[in-house]
């Protein structure tokens, strides 16, 4: 913590995140191609990640059922990757903690210093206010 607000892991870090394959459960995954968690969501799995869809309005993103919460997904994810306002990080984060994900990442704009820091002290990595597909042309 850097003056009350949370700090990011450092570089190597983040780093040795995207480059590991994992199961990454996407949490307000939409199926429009347009939107931004679409395009993050087929970017990760193009680079060799397993993608679970999180949206409650949706059934099949990318190939993938789609499931309407995180404590919904039947199995063992690694990273929760957070699409939604920041006013909703809080509740993600503790179902994040609550199945045991080892990582929270929030994107940009995305913003919620005090779940980042209790994901964090129940033991996540969290990355905040970051966007893969920059940190990908940024550290890879």
């Amino acid at each position: 913590m850097d003056g009350g607000r949370f700090v990011n892991p450092p570089d190597a870090t983040i780093r040795e995140i995207l480059a590991t394959p994992r199961t990454v459960a996407v949490v307000g995954c939409s199926g429009n191609p347009a939107r931004d968690s679409h395009r993050i969501a087929a970017l990760l799995q193009s680079r060799g990640h397993r993608v679970i869809p999180v949206n409650p309005t949706e059934t099949v993103v990318l190939g993938e059922r789609c499931y309407p919460g995180l404590r919904d997904v039947p199995e063992k994810v690694d990273m929760v990757d957070v699409f939604r306002r920041s006013e909703f990080v809080a509740a993600v984060a503790e179902d994040a903690i609550a199945i045991g994900a080892s990582i929270l990442w929030l994107q940009l704009g995305v913003i919620d210093d005090r779940a980042a820091l209790a994901a964090r002290d129940a033991g996540l990595t969290v990355v905040m206010d970051r966007c893969p597909a920059i940190e990908y042309r940024r550290l890879l």
